[in-house]
């Protein structure tokens, strides 16, 4: 599925609702949050968040049990059933469904793309336009504020933008609008009831409506945007946004698909497209041959059903069943102000109540993706691609006999399939790798080094094997950059849930193509490993590098007078926790994500280069856990600010709602060895000092005359929440090694 469009939601919906066995959906969206077109003029405005106006897809996409990928899309290869994505490699496919947008037309328009802002795609829409408010409040004169393209689009849009500056203004000038379109009238394609209805309020609005001007080019000088149409003078607007008819994306052309006239996919009344009864498209980005439409969200939504079913019918071999679009729809355009306008055949009224007869059927909508039921006890809080639940791997291993032992390995044409996409140089420490694939690995230790050896792993927990891949590869790293060293070479432990062939040798090709690109931008030759089958996806390394004898970090160098800085925030354990109940945000997991992918290469540098004397890495064991390692056997003791802690967005709300990791619990033992104030430990980040971390931050400590410069300096290098956490201090006899 590529796209999080209005259809794909609903398939995504009715999959979690109606599992199909032995199917498995991939969901490929370039966004996390997918915007619902209908509520985006309420946004602008004022009157939704960001969070009612977006489907949450990793939330939605688990509770179907899809792997969700955030990627984007850059082609097909339909001979091979394949799909190409910008930072990962090649997916197969058996059916393929396509429901992303469209854009504006702007293609033929000089400075058109240089100079305006299109509508779509709506969240790179979004992003400009919060930068819209503050420069119009720096001006000393009104600000002009252009939108070419008079459909319900570009009026929403402008009596949106009104509503939301005019409470927002700071100055005494009221920002002024032009809409400009080469139709003669607003509106065209609506009643003409409808099309006086907006006259009146554009004009008491204050808003100038320029008809019949076909814009030939936009002009900038000295900031000024300049639209030059075939009749009159230029307009000249501090601002253009660009609503006008829906066009196609270039990358289109290059697919293989066929095309209708203007660009978009040509598909059947089955919704499957002409060329290739496997590939299906649904939204803006079809057009039914035999039916064609206009552009609307409207017939997005309305496709989902069928689309579901027909994709059903493909998936078991059964006949596609057509589906006809309807003529007629109603259409709800609202003016900003919580007001809106009904149209229907020709009739037409306005009000407060259309609007919140408008605002009942948007929400409704959104509260089916976005608050999903309850996850059942008896499901596994593990996340094993194209096996649903326990029930099912039970099922695959009664029937299939699987063995254990050396029979419960990979297959060795998976293997050596996947092996030959790695084919590589092993690096100047690797006199035997994979290039030659013998029974073991050969390395040559660094002349004057000492060798550093650590292992670690853990069985996944999301559902992207690439992403899971790389985090896993720099966990594992995390040991080496802890001790002062340079990593070398890695060995690999990789266990495949039971499944088909072809699935089997994608995750595996997906999850090492994601270690490898961490161990190769660390200059980490993967030098060998070995692989099973087993009920879950599961990755570890044994990892080797090499270090100056005298450099080492060890826990046990704390030095009373030195201050405690931890790199990356906290919150992974009980974020990871809530995300397999379908309770977190998606935004808060990309977060989480985001920290787990960045490497801590740098931040050990730095840290080195600033006098830092001892170093561990957050991981299982918790802030708390990896503290006291440090203090016992350095034989300080180490006071914790509660209030300087780096929380991960979303991990407070949580641990507060009472969402925690299986191993808080253990963690949380510790705290009968931690001396805590009896008011700290209602310090809403307390119960995170005890929270595991996958992929977590260095824990150091540095002399005090360098603390400021050493956390500037991470701060830089991209560590933008490293932070000075505590203190080291001399420890008495009987005294606690950690005290909150």
């Amino acid at each position: 599925m590529v796209g999080g469009g209005h259809a794909h939601v609903q398939i995504l919906h009715r999959f979690g609702m109606q599992p199909m066995p032995g199917v498995r959906l991939t969901l490929i969206s370039r966004e996390a949050a997918a915007p619902y077109s209908g509520m985006l003029p309420g946004l602008i405005a004022g009157h939704y968040s960001h969070d009612d106006t977006h489907i949450d897809l990793r939330p939605l996409a688990r509770f179907a049990g899809a792997q969700f990928f955030v990627d984007e899309v850059t082609g097909f290869d339909l001979d091979g059933k394949r799909i190409m994505c910008r930072n990962r490699p090649a997916i197969n496919y058996d059916v393929l469904s396509i429901n992303t947008g469209s854009t504006p037309l702007m293609t033929g328009i000089p400075g058109a793309t240089e100079h305006a802002i299109p509508i779509k795609p709506i969240d790179k829409f979004l992003r400009r336009f919060s930068e819209l408010s503050t420069a119009a409040n720096t001006l000393d004169r009104p600000a002009r504020i252009g939108i070419v393209g008079a459909g319900a689009g570009g009026v929403e849009l402008l009596l949106a933008l009104q509503q939301r500056l005019a409470a927002e203004r700071q100055t005494a000038h009221a920002p002024e609008f032009h809409i400009v379109t080469d139709t003669d009238d607003i509106l065209p394609t609506h009643a003409s009831s409808v099309r006086r209805k907006f006259r009146r309020v554009l004009a008491a609005r204050n808003a100038t409506v320029h008809t019949g001007r076909t814009v030939l080019h936009i002009d900038e000088r000295n900031g000024i945007k300049y639209i030059a149409c075939a009749v009159g003078d230029p307009i000249a607007v501090d601002h253009l946004f660009w609503v006008t008819m829906a066009s196609a994306p270039n990358w289109l052309r290059d697919t293989g698909l066929e095309l209708d006239a203007n660009g978009f996919i040509a598909v059947s009344d089955t919704l499957q497209t002409l060329s290739d009864p496997s590939v299906f498209a649904a939204g803006d980005i079809a057009a039914v041959a035999d039916h064609p439409r206009p552009k609307s969200g409207v017939f997005a939504v309305r496709q989902g059903p069928p689309l579901d079913k027909n994709l059903r019918l493909a998936l078991t071999g059964k006949k596609t069943k057509p589906y006809r679009p309807q003529s007629h729809f109603l259409s709800l355009i609202t003016t900003g102000d919580k007001c809106a306008v009904a149209s229907w055949r020709g009739l037409s009224v306005e009000g407060r109540t259309v609007w919140r007869w408008k605002n009942w059927i948007d929400v409704r909508f959104m509260e089916r993706f976005n608050t999903l039921p309850e996850m059942d006890d008896d499901e596994p809080l593990d996340f094993a691609p194209g096996l649903a639940t326990a029930k099912t791997i039970r099922e695959l291993t009664e029937n299939a006999m699987r063995c254990g032992g050396c029979g419960a390995k990979v297959g060795p044409e998976i293997l050596a399939r996947v092996l030959d996409k790695f084919t590589q140089e092993d690096g100047p420490n690797a006199a035997l790798g994979l290039d030659q694939r013998d029974d073991a690995a050969i390395v040559v230790p660094p002349a004057g080094k000492v060798m550093v050896h650590s292992v670690d792993g853990f069985r996944s927990f999301i559902d992207d094997p690439f992403l899971f891949g790389a985090i896993a590869a720099n966990h594992a790293l995390n040991d080496l950059f802890a001790m002062g060293a340079t990593p070398q070479t890695a060995l690999a432990l990789a266990t495949l849930p039971y499944g088909i062939e072809e699935k089997t040798e994608q995750d595996l090709s997906q999850m090492m193509s994601g270690a490898r690109k961490v161990l190769s931008d660390h200059e980490t030759a993967l030098i060998g490993g070995h692989t099973s089958e087993g009920l879950e996806l599961s990755l570890s390394f044994a990892v080797n590098g090499a270090a100056d004898n005298d450099r080492i970090l060890r826990k046990s160098g704390l030095v009373p007078g030195q201050n405690l800085i931890v790199t990356k925030p906290i919150g992974t354990g009980c974020l990871l926790a809530a995300d397999m109940r379908h309770k977190a945000k998606g935004r808060w997991i990309d977060a989480a994500l985001a920290g787990m992918v960045q490497s801590n290469a740098v931040a050990a540098e730095i840290l080195k280069q600033h006098g830092t004397t001892a170093c561990t890495d957050v991981s299982g064991f918790g802030l708390v856990g990896h503290l006291l390692e440090m203090t016992e056997a350095s034989g300080a003791m180490a006071a914790l600010d509660l209030d300087a802690l780096p929380i991960l967005d979303g991990a407070a709300e949580t641990i507060g709602s009472g969402i925690a990791s299986s191993l808080q619990s253990q963690n949380a033992r510790l705290g009968a060895s931690i001396d805590v104030a009896d008011e700290r430990r209602d310090h809403p980040s307390f119960p995170l000092i005890f929270d595991p971390q996958t992929a977590g931050g260095l824990l150091a400590s540095v002399p005090a005359e360098k603390t400021e410069a050493c956390v500037a300096a991470l701060v830089e290098a991209g560590y933008l929440q490293a932070a000075v956490i505590g203190a080291v201090g001399k420890r008495e006899t009987g005294q606690a090694s950690v005290t909150v």
